[in-house]
Order: C-alpha cells, then sequence, then structure tokens
C-alpha cells in the first residue's frame, strides 16, 4: 500500500485547493505562489508545484518547463514589484522531500552584511514570520502584480 507524502509542501498545497491558504499570492500553470514563513527577506515567496512530486527530476517535458519558467516568473515579478536588484532562487527538497522554489528579491538597501550573502545567512529565527495582517500591505502589492503580469 502506498501512502501519500505527508510533508509540509503536500499540506500547503491541500490548503491552497481547498481556499485556505492566506499566504497565496497567485495561482500560476504549475503550481502555486506564497508568500514565505518566516518572511526572512521581505517578499520571499515560494513557488509549489501542483501536483506535488518529490524533486524536479521527476517532473519531464512541458511540466519541467512550465515549472521552470513560473520560477523565472515568479523572478520578473517579485524583481519590478519589490524594486528589486536581482533575484535569488534555490530549490533543494532536503528536509521536506517534496518539490518547492524559493525565490528572493534582493535590494540594494539590506545591511552592509548581508547584501552578498545567500538567504540562509540571514537571521531565520528573528524574521517576522508572514501573517496575513501584518503583510497585508505587502500580500496586496504582490497579488496585484502577478494579476498584472497576465
Amino acid at each position: 500500500m502506498n501512502a501519500t507524502p505527508d510533508t509540509v509542501i503536500h499540506r500547503r498545497v491541500a490548503m491552497l485547493r481547498a481556499g485556505g491558504d492566506a499566504g497565496l499570492v497567485a495561482r500560476l500553470a504549475s503550481g502555486w505562489v506564497v508568500m514565505g514563513d518566516p518572511q526572512v527577506i521581505r517578499g520571499y515567496c515560494l513557488l509549489l508545484p501542483d501536483p506535488v512530486v518529490p524533486q524536479l527530476n521527476a517532473l519531464a517535458g512541458p511540466a519541467r518547463t512550465a515549472f521552470l519558467a513560473d520560477m523565472a516568473h515568479v523572478g520578473d515579478v517579485l524583481m519590478k514589484a519589490m524594486d528589486a536588484t536581482r533575484i535569488n532562487y534555490a530549490i533543494f527538497g532536503n528536509v521536506d522531500p517534496a518539490l518547492h522554489a524559493h525565490v528572493f528579491p534582493r535590494r540594494a538597501d539590506e545591511p552592509a552584511g548581508l547584501v552578498t550573502a545567500q538567504p540562509w545567512a540571514f537571521d531565520w529565527q528573528a524574521a517576522p514570520k508572514f501573517s496575513a495582517v501584518q503583510h497585508g500591505d505587502l500580500l496586496g502589492t504582490l497579488r496585484r502584480a502577478f494579476a498584472a503580469s497576465g
């Protein structure tokens, strides 16, 4: 008997399908754009594939192309909406063995010691947890930016 994997990614995609995730930013062809938790870098988002797969290599042909194109699209939208100087992308899947892409808009006004650091050098414990109340304006900005991006 094959049990459905139970990862944070599987549970979050199930919540998104049910309309119960306050961090939903946009639905794209390959999956869902959601706010990262915590907001270690303002505007940090994740792209979650739907259906969930274990890793990028589990996608083939058009599905892989769509996910990677959507990941770049998330970066394009964040670049403009967050006035970013560059975008950092990361796909690991070591903790939660389910494909998900981290997309970080980087800005020139970051603390001097962190401007060139990778996102895991930031203090994730001190970063604010995503809150629809606290981050409502940002969430609205990103939702409008994705809606306008076509």
